[in-house]
């Protein structure tokens, strides 16, 4: 909650329009959402599904997607009431599985429909999937300077779009319907240690270090 409010002090002044955001499940809570609606801020947050008959949970039900509105109570902050999207899907056979699936979230202002809300909340899961890889690539120091720091980072980030070119220009089938890269042929981890090896016989390995 405090790291929200500041950021929102920093944007306010630039003047930007956000049009929706898409927070962690940890943002499920009443003082989070109440602070976003006064604001007038769109968003989309995953409930998180409590309670054995009451609760979130009781939405969970039908065949169908469907909204709804809903009242979070909390002993601390009170309560607030919001809009939830119901979205239900059908795994027709997907990674071995069938049945129904259902994922809940809390909306405001969102002009998107139920099934457009869930695929879009999807695509932030593959922005922190890209973090995770960064942390495989970036260089790893105790530098103090911002600048040099950004820069390490903005390098990591660079190496795992090299790889991600790579893998779709080199290492692919294509389909009507889909396209399919082969990363197991080709992972992250061998094209760093392609550029250690590289880095290793250009610039040469330091087996010793001396004191005089």
């Amino acid at each position: 909650m405090q790291l929200s409010l500041i950021l929102s002090a920093l944007i306010e002044p630039l003047k930007l329009e956000i049009e929706r955001l898409l927070l962690d499940r940890e943002f499920f809570c009443v003082p989070v959402i109440r602070w976003l609606q006064a604001l007038e801020i769109p968003f989309e947050i995953p409930a998180i599904i409590k309670g054995k008959n009451g609760g979130t949970r009781q939405l969970i039900r039908g065949r169908r997607s469907y909204k709804t509105s809903y009242t979070l109570n909390s002993d601390q902050y009170g309560s607030v009431t919001f809009i939830v999207g119901i979205v239900c899907i059908y795994k027709k056979g997907k990674r071995r599985s069938h049945g129904r699936e259902f994922f809940v979230y809390a909306i405001y202002k969102v002009k998107l429909s139920l099934h457009s809300i869930h695929d879009d909340y999807r695509l932030r899961f593959g922005i922190e999937s890209s973090y995770r890889m960064k942390n495989q690539c970036r260089i790893k120091t105790t530098i103090k300077n911002p600048t040099i720091r950004f820069l390490f980072v903005a390098l990591a980030f660079l190496i795992i779009n090299i790889w991600i070119y790579l893998l779709w220009h080199y290492l692919r089938t294509l389909k009507r319907s889909s396209k399919k890269a082969f990363s197991y042929l080709f992972t992250l981890k061998q094209m760093l240690e392609f550029l250690r090896q590289t880095i290793d016989r250009n610039y040469g390995i330091v087996n010793e270090v001396c004191f005089t």
